[in-house]
């Protein structure tokens, strides 16, 4: 087992997994802040299925992946990419962790005193942290549509499909213009979850790359 202060280089680290350490900084508008975080906060926890595919500028597919999310709010979540590959990324109040099961890899991120705000932190965050990090309008299909305006932001702008209070799916679109369309099926609100089920053990064997806390 090793332990290093540096991030690896992950050939198949997912483009999600890599929108997990963008940083942001902008103002909210308030209006439409409003009717987003009232969607939201009615979402106190969710799990289902994803299909996520990541386009070329062109149009062409780079990458198509599936697989399961949980959602606790405020400030866990999991997401569990099954196919074509294996990896998960889990977050708590602790850390954010990636683990690549195929490369056998775990990469630990302190959350504590980070202003990191990704898209699925988004659904999971709390109220001044979207006020404080994002611009937000409406679309014509009366999408929430955020755009950061920190120059380093991993992406151009964030686009939440909401059916009443119910989350459909998420699009992203980079600074190079590719997108990434995000679809949820076999959503489930119900079923009761702890903080204690975002616990993360890296398993026996696995190289760890662990960020400075």
């Amino acid at each position: 087992m090793h332990r290093n202060q540096h991030v690896p280089h992950v050939k198949k680290l997912s483009y999600l997994c890599l929108l997990l350490f963008a940083v942001f900084s902008s103002p909210l508008r308030a209006e439409a802040v409003n009717e987003l975080l009232q969607a939201l906060q009615s979402i106190e926890r969710l799990q289902g299925e994803f299909r996520q595919r990541q386009y070329a500028t062109d149009g062409s597919v780079v990458s198509d992946s599936e697989g399961r999310f949980r959602l606790l709010r405020p400030g866990y979540f999991a997401w569990e990419i099954r196919a074509p590959d294996s990896q998960l990324i889990i977050a708590n109040r602790d850390y954010l962790w990636h683990h690549d099961r195929d490369l056998e890899t775990v990469t630990r991120k302190p959350v504590v005193g980070s202003e990191a705000m990704t898209p699925l932190q988004v659904l999971g965050g709390d109220e001044a942290a979207l006020r404080r990090d994002y611009t937000v309008h409406r679309d014509a299909q009366q999408r929430f549509v955020l755009v950061p305006r920190g120059l380093d932001a991993g992406f151009r702008e964030l686009t939440l499909a909401l059916e009443g209070n119910t989350l459909q799916g998420m699009e992203v679109q980079d600074n190079l213009n590719q997108r990434v369309v995000i679809t949820f099926t076999a959503l489930d609100t119900q079923t009761p979850m702890t903080p204690a089920e975002f616990d993360f053990t890296p398993p026996p064997g696995a190289d760890l790359f662990y960020q400075a806390e």
